[in-house]
């Protein structure tokens, strides 16, 4: 396993991040048990959850909420591997029903995080990430909240996710105006058949110094090929089998050549996003450890100019803002 700093800090994480989302819904503790060993075991050291995950995401349904957390903490307590891991969490998202159980207010994170760390089992999470970005919330007031959970110890880094290129820097700005670090990390929708954030979030973290995380390296599964194996539960999604769809030319092209290079368009996929210079890691949310072992070995792959050239072309990118439509 290679390790990469995370964005401009000193820590380094694995290159495979073991997303958690599936935990608690699609694999039960036991399995997810299995899958965290495994992944130790393979060299992966980060691993990343929010407190939503679990269920379906939604407080009236009243069930599911924090059960990956939950799942996360038991292991850490009866493995005893809470210093083998970077553990990372998120919040943001309802986490009940009333008006300040959610978004980045400092009544929340307060709150969250303090509920994160009950679930988790832990006194301290590595990496604490905005679920998304919350424009009713001064920066200054989301700053202020971070740097005293800092200062108790209850969080070490913070990092965002499903931000805008313009919220990077916003958040940035400000945080250098107050003298803390601010971002290290991003998550980003990010693989082959989609590549927006090339234009200006891209741009945006090279410049800042922030690490990429991309989520959802297969899109839903679209790229793990016409025979992903019986565990591909997206890949049947309505969403995903429409995007198969809308994209039939390009994915006959794409798994052809995969075909001639002898791997795996799953393993291919994952890949090219680890051979983009802004991914520190590719975050996989794999359901079983035969997944997992196969979303690691895709990190062992070695892609040649002429086979990323030709990804390329399959897969155009938009380019760089504003030279992408202005010039």
């Amino acid at each position: 396993m290679e390790y990469a700093h995370l964005g401009r800090s000193g820590l380094q994480v694995s290159r495979i991040a073991l997303g958690a989302m599936n935990f608690g819904d699609a694999t039960g503790k036991d399995e997810a048990f299995e899958v965290l060993d495994r992944a130790v075991e393979l060299g992966v050291n980060h691993v990343d959850t929010a407190d939503v995950y679990g269920g379906p995401q939604t407080p009236d349904m009243n069930q599911g909420f924090g059960t990956s957390e939950e799942i996360i903490g038991d292991w850490l307590q009866a493995s005893g591997r809470r210093d083998e891991i970077v553990l990372a969490t998120k919040a943001y998202q309802p986490m009940g029903l009333g008006p300040n159980d959610r978004r980045l207010s400092a009544y929340h994170l307060k709150r969250a995080c303090e509920a994160s760390l009950r679930r988790l089992k832990t006194d301290h999470i590595d990496l604490y990430q905005m679920h998304h970005v919350d424009r009713a919330t001064p920066f200054e007031e989301i700053w202020q909240a971070m740097e005293q959970l800092v200062a108790e110890g209850k969080i070490t880094y913070v990092g965002s996710s499903n931000f805008a290129g313009w919220d990077v820097a916003t958040a940035q700005l400000t945080a250098q105006q107050r003298g803390f670090l601010g971002l290290v990390s991003e998550q980003s929708l990010y693989n082959l058949a989609s590549r927006a954030i090339e234009q200006e979030m891209i741009p945006a973290l090279e410049h800042f110094g922030v690490g990429l995380l991309p989520w959802s390296p297969l899109a839903r599964g679209v790229l793990a090929g016409r025979h992903p194996g019986p565990d591909a539960v997206r890949r049947a999604s309505d969403g995903a089998q429409q995007q198969r769809q809308q994209l039939a030319s390009q994915l006959t092209e794409y798994e052809a050549l995969c075909d001639r290079i002898g791997h795996a368009p799953a393993e291919v996929a994952q890949a090219w996003l680890l051979h983009q210079p802004a991914v520190t890691a590719v975050i996989a949310g794999p359901r079983t450890t035969a997944q997992l072992e196969a979303t690691v070995s895709a990190s062992e792959i070695v892609l040649d100019a002429e086979t990323l050239a030709e990804l390329d072309r399959i897969w155009p990118g938009p380019g760089t803002a504003p030279q992408s439509y202005a010039w």
